[in-house]
Parts: structure tokens; C-alpha cells; sequence
């Protein structure tokens, strides 16, 4: 049966099993679709359009979520955003969060569960010059770190605790922007980055010495995957409550459905997601962009269990290091392991049901990241 055929069935089918459920309450966040028009859904971004959020753009670009009844509308995060606080909030259907800011956030209260584990890599990174001699998370003993804080610092505060490093006293902490200024400058001996953001900036400046671009030689970079103490990043996140009405657990199904088919899309078509990533407004230039969308397939891909698949190993390492990694305030991000409720592999599991039933890849076994070449300040 043709792949178009099979997916119209899945959207007539999506649409039967939302009008016979239960209606979900506008305090909730919107209300089961009429069979003649799509959804309408709310999806809460943690930082502004750029290739770290590729796939849902292309979902809606690529119409991965109209196929299945979504009319989804993008909104934008920022520094003064708390995904998991607007979904929480009633004015987000689904946010996009770290694993340990939303946890934090749950043991606080916050009504949210882990529905789809997007990124299965850490992509934070604490950059230095290689003439600094920092390699290893003990070599920041003594040393002037940046950090941007928001909740993005508690890997590097997890390497020194494994390291052994007091962060009130063996370390002078600096508060650091959302660049690498602060780096580039001599600022600071080692600044947080993110391997699809930031790390592209310092090897997008020019080398004052060598009037060229600096290159990877130039620094050395600590990456949290290797220490044993990264934790999980980009998770689609859903309202806890929520998830006990049948409507919107069919919801939850088609969004992640969508969403991991526009994922698989920018797997295999890294230069179109870049264009619709700049199309979408992003500040960040074209080759910058390039490279953010082959970096962040990286932490995707391949995946053996099938994307969005919550790995209950690392799951667990996340939980772990939330639990004894020590800030400079000597507090750690959880006291608590969290319930049973704050993660669950059920709906994607039925997502990737369906779009395996569809003949979307959806491990991406052979999958080769591209060779990218950066251009001056992104362009």
C-alpha cells in the first residue's frame, strides 16, 4: 500500500479515536479537534529558532504534522522562559527541556513527564585553549570558569564534584554570556558551550595570530559524554495531568509521531533544514546554522531502540549525577529520586509504531554525519 495511503488512514483513524474521547479543558490547553479541521497545538521552545529545534520546524514546513489532524504553532523561548513553567502554566500543549531543569522543576511541584527523550547525547562542552592545559575536569582547579547558569551549568558543577574540585573555593566561577567572548578575549580560562552552538563560534573567529580561522588544535574541550557525567538534554515534555485523558494521549501520540518524522527528515536532508531553520529567523548565519543541524543529529542519531526512546540507563546516570553533584551554594539539583510519572516510553513507543508501519526510518542505522565547512562569523 502506497506510504501516502497508509498515512491518511493513521490520520482518519487519529481523528475517530480523539471524537470519541473525552474533550480536554481550555484550562488544559485546548480542546478534542472537530473531525473537519486540525488541532491546534502549542509547542514551547527553551531558546530561540535555530537548528537545535530543526525537526519540528521541518514538521510543519514538511506538513509531518498536518498528515496526522496538528495545526502546531512554535513559540519561541528565551532567558526569561521556563518551558516546563508555561507548559505547566496551561499555555503550552507540549515544551521542549533539559531532563534536569525539568526534573528540578517537578520536584518543586511542576505536573510534567518526559514523553520523548529527543537528544540521547549531552552536547555541553567546556572549551579552553590548548596552551591552558585543561583537559580533564580536574584541570579547572584554579582556573577562572564560565558558566551561564539557568540551570545549564550543572554538568561542569558534576565534573568538579567528580573531580574532587570544592566549586566555592578551588574555582573562581564567572557568570558568562551566551557567547564566547568572554573566552576569545582571555577573560576567562574556560567557558560552557553547547558542541551545535557555541564551539562553532570560536572556530568561526579569526586567529589574530595567524589572520586565519581558528581551528579545533587551538582549543582543547572537555566533553561531559566522556567524564561519566553528562546528563539528558532536549526531551519533549507533557502535562502530567493531562496524560490521564484518553484525547490527549492520542494527542501526545500524533505530536510525537510528527516530530520525530520531521527528526528523520533533517537526518537525511541536513541542507534543507538548514534553509528553513534561517527562513524560520534565525539570527545565526547560513554555514553556522549547517553545522548546528549536523551537530545536533549527532545526538540523535543513530538510534537503535528508535528515536525519542527514553534510555532507562541513562536515565538513571542523569538522576545520579543530579543527585550528587554540588553547586558552589553546596546544594544539588534533586534531593529526591523522581516517581514513576516523571518519564514514560509508552507514546513514543506507539509513535514509532506507527511511523515504522509508515516506512519512516526511524533508527537511522547508517547513519554519517556531514563534513561542514564554517565561514567567518557564521555566514
Amino acid at each position: 500500500m502506497p506510504r501516502s495511503v497508509i498515512r491518511r488512514l493513521a490520520v482518519v483513524a487519529a481523528f475517530l479515536v480523539a471524537v470519541t474521547a473525552c474533550s480536554v479543558t481550555p484550562q488544559g490547553g485546548g480542546s478534542t479537534p472537530p473531525a473537519e479541521g486540525p488541532q491546534q497545538v502549542r509547542l514551547q521552545l527553551q531558546w530561540f529558532k535555530q537548528g537545535q529545534f530543526a525537526g519540528y520546524i521541518a514538521a510543519v514546513e514538511q506538513g509531518f504534522y498536518a498528515e496526522r489532524g496538528l495545526d502546531v504553532q512554535i513559540m519561541e523561548g528565551g532567558v526569561d522562559i521556563v518551558p516546563q513553567t508555561v507548559l505547566t502554566q496551561g499555555q503550552a500543549d507540549f515544551a521542549i527541556a533539559w531532563v534536569p531543569k525539568a526534573l528540578a522543576s517537578r520536584e518543586q511541584g511542576a505536573g510534567i513527564t518526559d514523553v520523548a527523550q529527543i537528544f540521547q547525547k549531552s552536547g555541553t562542552y567546556q572549551v579552553s585553549f590548548a596552551d591552558k592545559g585543561i583537559r580533564t575536569p580536574a584541570d579547572l582547579k584554579g582556573k577562572k570558569v564560565g558558566n551561564w547558569g539557568f540551570g545549564n551549568e550543572f554538568e561542569l558543577f558534576a565534573g568538579m564534584t567528580s573531580a574532587g574540585i570544592n566549586a566555592a573555593s578551588d574555582v573562581t566561577l564567572v557568570q558568562q554570556q551566551f557567547d564566547m567572548q568572554a573566552l576569545l578575549s582571555g577573560e576567562i580560562d574556560a567557558a560552557q558551550a553547547m558542541s551545535y552552538n557555541e564551539y562553532a563560534q570560536v572556530l568561526e573567529a579569526t586567529n589574530p595570530a595567524t589572520g586565519q580561522l581558528y581551528q579545533p588544535s587551538d582549543f582543547s574541550v572537555i566533553d561531559w559524554n566522556e567524564t561519566g557525567t553528562a546528563m539528558l538534554q532536549d526531551a519533549i515534555w507533557a502535562s502530567t495531568e493531562r496524560l490521564g485523558d484518553p484525547a490527549y494521549q492520542d494527542l501526545t501520540t500524533r505530536f510525537i509521531a510528527g516530530s520525530l518524522e520531521g527528526w528523520a527528515y533533517c537526518r537525511d536532508n541536513v541542507e534543507s533544514c538548514r534553509d528553513m531553520v534561517v527562513a524560520a529567523g534565525s539570527t545565526l548565519g547560513a554555514s553556522h546554522q549547517l553545522w548546528q543541524v549536523n551537530e545536533v543529529n549527532k545526538l540523535i542519531w543513530p538510534a537503535p531502540a528508535g528515536a525519542g526512546m527514553i534510555d532507562e540507563a541513562a536515565w538513571a546516570q542523569t538522576v545520579q549525577v543530579a543527585r550528587t553533584a554540588v553547586n558552589a551554594d553546596g546544594q544539588t539539583v534533586l534531593t529526591r529520586d523522581p516517581d514513576a510519572e516523571a518519564h514514560t516510553n509508552t507514546y513514543v513507543q506507539r509513535a514509532l509504531d506507527q511511523l515504522k508501519a509508515e516506512g519512516v526510518d526511524v533508527t537511522g542505522e547508517g547513519y554519517q554525519p556531514m563534513q561542514v565547512t564554517l565561514n567567518p562569523g557564521g555566514a
